[in-house]
């Protein structure tokens, strides 16, 4: 065997020692014992009232206020339906076929946008990270990327792509990239330089130093920073399908503006909710996913 070839791979075990040892001793801390940790993991049912009233009282105190404007007369109802109405219209849509298509095709054009700025982002962000030419070249612009209104980038990706999938999948990954990739650089940012010092010490560099300390370290900053990513795609998406008008595919976008131009409050407030919820569920995962991430490393869940 070469030198070269005992050197790579005595920074490797090196590394994976240093990583070994932290895992273990995080576990240490915040694993309970088998008892208490075969307990949380039962969804008795006072754990799952628990886990459900505060959301249940959130839905009433919104559908109490609510009926007790439309009760008001504030405005006439067909432009601000009842709760009754709008909900009588959410279990009408349960029996559309066409209603399940525009959400298969929504959650279609997510997860592929999702998946492409998921590449970029994570591949940008550890290029930004190890360079302080890209980091001075490129820094600022992510987070000008990041706050600028993704409804902006519309205009031109319509006079590039036309009105097709690609002007919206466009605009998703650059609503999205720029999140995870700032999350990722932030994450490595905060590795903590005793960690790095260590690593270095017993031989792990270049691609080891990363693969095996530094982006396990940063995984909590950037899981976060997927969790906003998210965001920034589910709105991007939206906004996208109100403008991008594609025919013969549904989508919840399209239904949107379909009750919108023939004032069918009731199927549009419906909609509305369907966005919300599913909006709802997905920064569910990513909270859950979250705190996985940040329990298996000894630093607590987090609130939200």
């Amino acid at each position: 065997m070469s030198s070269s070839l005992v050197e790579s791979e005595s920074s490797r075990s090196g590394a994976l020692r240093v990583a070994d040892d932290l895992d273990a001793d995080a576990t240490a801390a915040a694993a309970p014992g088998p008892a208490s940790a075969v307990a949380e993991r039962r969804w008795t049912p006072r754990r799952i009232w628990s886990a459900s009233w505060p959301g249940l009282l959130a839905v009433a105190l919104v559908v109490i206020a609510w009926e007790l404007v439309f009760v008001s007369g504030w405005k006439p109802d067909y432009v601000l339906p009842s709760p009754a109405e709008v909900g009588a219209q959410l279990v009408a849509f349960l029996s559309q076929p066409k209603f399940w298509q525009a959400i298969l095709n929504t959650l279609l054009r997510a997860v592929i946008g999702f998946g492409l700025a998921l590449v970029i982002g994570t591949v940008l962000g550890i290029a930004v990270s190890a360079s302080k030419v890209l980091r001075t070249a490129f820094g600022s612009m992510l987070t000008g990327l990041q706050t600028m209104p993704s409804i902006a980038w519309f205009p031109f990706a319509i006079l590039l792509f036309g009105l097709t999938e690609n002007a919206i999948t466009f605009v998703v990954v650059l609503g999205a990239a720029p999140s995870i990739a700032n999350g990722l650089i932030s994450g490595i940012d905060d590795v903590p330089p005793p960690l790095l010092r260590t690593a270095q010490v017993l031989g792990a560099k270049g691609f080891t130093l990363y693969r095996w300390v530094i982006l396990p370290s940063a995984l909590p900053t950037y899981v976060a920073g997927l969790k906003q990513g998210w965001a920034f795609a589910w709105r991007s998406l939206m906004a996208g399908e109100l403008l991008v008008i594609i025919a013969n595919k549904p989508s919840l976008g399209v239904q949107l503006q379909y009750y919108r131009e023939f004032a069918n409050a009731p199927a549009l407030i419906a909609t509305m909710i369907v966005v919300l919820v599913l909006g709802m569920v997905f920064d569910k995962l990513f909270s859950k996913l979250s705190e996985i991430v940040r329990v298996n490393r000894g630093l607590g869940a987090t609130l939200l």
